[in-house]
C-alpha cells in the first residue's frame, strides 16, 4: 500500500474507486471518484445521491425525517460544500 503523508494522498489513493462524500445541508454521495484539485472540487460519476429533510409535525410536534435519492451519471461537487470523504473500504 502507498505511504499517505498529506491528507490529499488518501483522496488520491482513491481516483477511480467509489467513494463516500458528506455535505453540507443533509446530503450524502455515492460515486467513483474522477478528478480532483487542491480546493477538494470533485467530479463524481455513477452518483447516488441522498438528501435527507427534517420536518416537525404541527400536531404531535414528533420530528419527521425524510430522504429523497437520485441516481446521477456524472455530478461536480463544489470542495467547499464537503464535510467528509470516505475512502473505499480495503480488505487483505
Amino acid at each position: 500500500m502507498a505511504s499517505i503523508d498529506e491528507p490529499l494522498d488518501l483522496i488520491k489513493l482513491s481516483l477511480d474507486e467509489r467513494i463516500y462524500v458528506k455535505c453540507r445541508g443533509d446530503r450524502e454521495l455515492r460515486g467513483k471518484l474522477q478528478a480532483y484539485d487542491q480546493h477538494l472540487n470533485m467530479i463524481l460519476s455513477d452518483v447516488e445521491e441522498t438528501v435527507t429533510s427534517h420536518e416537525i409535525d404541527q400536531e404531535t410536534y414528533e420530528e419527521i425525517v425524510k430522504q429523497a435519492k437520485r441516481q446521477v451519471e456524472m455530478l461536480f461537487v463544489r470542495g467547499d460544500v464537503i464535510i467528509l470523504v470516505a475512502p473505499p473500504l480495503r480488505t487483505g
